[in-house]
């Protein structure tokens, strides 16, 4: 058996049907080195008459099988709890290599370990379809997807909705030419590191592009741009579309700075476009998110 082709999963639950005590947050070459161990114990001549040949599953089954004995070890489940200190660590364990891209995992690995970790999904699709309406191209496509869980496969379902846009300032460009279908992805991947807790971004939600300037080009449309003019309607509808995907108040964010406003209209378009490339390290992971300013409010206008 080789230990090194098992996913961390794969190997605790080896680990757990054998009555292996591991440690919180162990890590995966650790947890090799103690089923080898273990393996080698067992395989030792003192061993026999202990485990016998009942040690072993059947061919084709994972792993070994636990046995009573003065030489087993006592098992103790160490899985953190949902939301927990450890449990984003313990969630990015389960991720194989060619699941993660910088560290941020695909759609498709998301999806795997969700029902690994919270149990069947039951559906998975999108709920509203917005499309581009742009004859003159691919135009700007909102999808609302939602994932439904038979949640920690009890019966009882819970589900998780989220909602992406896909345009050309936003999307490379080999993917904006399909902006509904990839603002599904996006919208799905979304979905499911909300269900997971956990405080990366998608892959497909990453993009090459500094949108930062293709907004700014795109409110420029006329007349010369006046950094001391009132924030623009787009840029306000960025910052709260961004605001509401990374769950940050708005009120707290334009305020996180030495201004103080009473209003998003007295922002200056300047400040918008800084507040914009803020909102945008915090999308890529440059710059963490201040705790005091997440939570965002619907009602943040009132």
């Amino acid at each position: 058996m080789n230990l090194n082709d098992k996913t961390v999963v794969e190997l605790k639950k080896l680990a757990k049907n054998n009555n292996i005590s591991l440690e919180q947050g162990i890590k995966k070459q650790d947890l090799i080195d103690t089923l080898e161990v273990y393996m080698n114990k067992i395989e030792t001549p003192e061993s026999v008459g202990v485990f016998d040949d009942e040690f072993f599953e059947s061919e084709g089954q994972d792993g070994l099988m636990g046995s009573a004995g003065d030489d087993a070890i006592q098992i103790e489940d160490n899985s953190p709890t949902i939301g927990s200190d450890d449990w984003h660590d313990y969630v990015m364990s389960h991720f194989k290599s060619n699941e993660l891209i910088d560290g941020n995992p695909t759609c498709a690995g998301l999806r795997r370990v969700a029902e690994i970790l919270l149990g069947e999904i039951m559906f998975s699709g999108p709920t509203q379809i917005f499309p581009a309406t742009d004859a003159n191209g691919p135009g700007r496509a909102t999808v609302v997807f939602t994932v439904e869980f038979n949640w920690m496969n009890s019966g009882m379902s819970k589900s998780f909705a989220e909602v992406a846009d896909v345009w050309h300032g936003n999307t490379d460009d080999l993917f904006c030419a399909h902006p509904a279908a990839t603002a599904s992805t996006r919208a799905e991947g979304r979905a499911l590191r909300k269900a997971l807790k956990v405080r990366v971004l998608a892959a497909e939600e990453l993009a090459k592009k500094d949108i930062v300037n293709v907004v700014q080009q795109s409110i420029s449309t006329s007349g010369e741009y006046n950094p001391d003019d009132r924030i623009s309607p787009q840029q306000i509808t960025f910052i709260d579309n961004k605001c509401k995907q990374l769950d940050v108040n708005v009120v707290e964010f334009i305020n996180i700075g030495a201004e103080n406003y009473r209003s998003i209209n007295d922002v200056k378009r300047e400040s918008g476009k800084k507040m914009i490339r803020v909102l945008n390290e915090y999308q890529n992971q440059t710059t963490s998110i201040p705790e005091h300013i997440l939570s965002y409010q619907e009602d943040w206008r009132n």
